[in-house]
């Protein structure tokens, strides 16, 4: 039986074959960033050099904020990962390994979870028992890496995250070349992606003067429903809580794009301060991307620490503070953006005078819309919030 003749494929005809579409500038920077990477590599190996990776560090004591810029930023320190160092040698060999998947799917034009892009890249090492990744706890930290080094989103090296969030109101956009009518979206709103960088999601015709973002979901249904965003000519978001990058994304769009004010309304306790300072100057996770994200001229429009007794609330509303919150006040209190403002000095230390915290959710004790029909667009009228 005659021997069957197999092609040798080269790399440079398998690279070809993957690559399937033609790259926009976003993606070529991306790609020619992954090619610089992993040629450094390869030019230290053909000199007999240990092949190593620079990774800018990022760690709290890495994390500077830029008074001017009003946002968090990332310092100057960095760390080497190299091949022939035992410690380090699984977690270089896991950082290029997502690079190159990362690399497939920008040659492909296609997106995946964060999920898959591990299952994609789980595998067991030839000749061994050892596995690429033992579970996703190990690939997302490496991936934070890769976005650092790259200079790049997430959300630019085609991954995306779950949908967590909604949008209603007078703007409409194009989604993948679908027009989108945000005011004409139902009860359940848009679902705004993790992915809306502006060859994805381009802003067509916007009527809005402003941006009200709530904390919660089950807040943001009682402001559509009430039509909140058609009666004060608005885009109503929430984030489902701590906002997803996606969301932070779309906010600081439509602030810096179409030129809209950002009012927050989150609950009167220490997590939705800590909301607040994510949108208004980065995140610590994300501070070499505040740039793109954070929002410095966002203003926080409520729950006050006084709206106990300014909207005459029952004492049944009351969420006693424990331990955990007083010492995470205390904290926030003595972040650098808050530290030297009397006003919320003031609003942080009512609050643990008071002893308890308030969920936005309390106004419905006065009514079921008393947070639309009166306090939201009392305080916006009088200018009423915190900077």
């Amino acid at each position: 039986m005659a021997k069957r003749k197999v092609k040798k494929v080269s790399e440079d005809a398998l690279s070809e074959e993957i690559s399937s579409v033609e790259l926009n500038e976003k993606d070529a920077r991306t790609a020619g960033a992954i090619h610089n990477l992993s040629q450094s590599v390869v030019k230290a190996v053909s000199r007999l050099r240990d092949p190593q990776i620079e990774i800018p560090s990022r760690a709290l004591s890495n994390i500077l904020y830029n008074e001017r810029k009003r946002i968090l930023e990332m310092g100057k320190k960095s760390t080497s990962r190299s091949l022939f160092n035992l410690s380090q040698a699984k977690s270089f060999m896991q950082t290029l390994l997502l690079s190159s998947a990362v690399n497939q799917l920008l040659r492909q034009g296609k997106t995946t979870s964060i999920r898959g892009l591990y299952y994609t890249t789980k595998h067991k090492i030839p000749g061994s028992n050892e596995q690429t990744f033992n579970d996703q706890s190990e690939s997302d930290p490496i991936l934070e890496d890769l976005e650092v080094v790259l200079q790049s989103l997430r959300e630019e090296l085609h991954l995306f995250a779950e949908k967590r969030g909604e949008m209603a109101g007078e703007l409409v956009l194009v989604d993948r070349g679908d027009e989108i009518d945000c005011s004409r979206m139902g009860s359940g709103g848009y679902g705004i992606p993790s992915i809306v960088e502006p060859d994805v999601i381009q802003f067509k015709k916007c009527k809005a003067k402003f941006v009200l973002h709530v904390e919660k979901g089950t807040v943001w249904q009682r402001f559509n429903e009430d039509r909140f965003w058609e009666k004060h000519h608005c885009i109503l978001t929430h984030g489902g809580g701590q906002p997803p990058r996606g969301v932070r994304r779309l906010l600081y769009r439509l602030h810096n794009e179409l030129k809209l004010p950002i009012f927050c309304l989150l609950d009167n306790d220490p997590w939705g301060y800590y909301i607040y300072s994510v949108i208004k100057q980065g995140s610590i996770n994300l501070a070499f991307e505040s740039k793109r994200m954070a929002i410095p001229n966002a203003k926080f429009l409520g729950l006050r620490s006084y709206d106990f007794q300014r909207c005459g609330l029952s004492s049944s509303v009351q969420i006693e503070l424990n331990d955990k919150d007083r010492k995470r006040a205390k904290q926030i209190a003595e972040y650098p953006w808050f530290a030297h403002k009397k006003a919320w000095q003031k609003e942080i230390d009512l609050m643990l005078k008071n002893g308890f915290k308030l969920e936005v959710e309390a106004l419905v004790s006065k009514d079921i819309s008393y947070v639309t029909d009166v306090y939201t667009p009392q305080r916006i009228a009088a200018r009423d919030w915190l900077d």
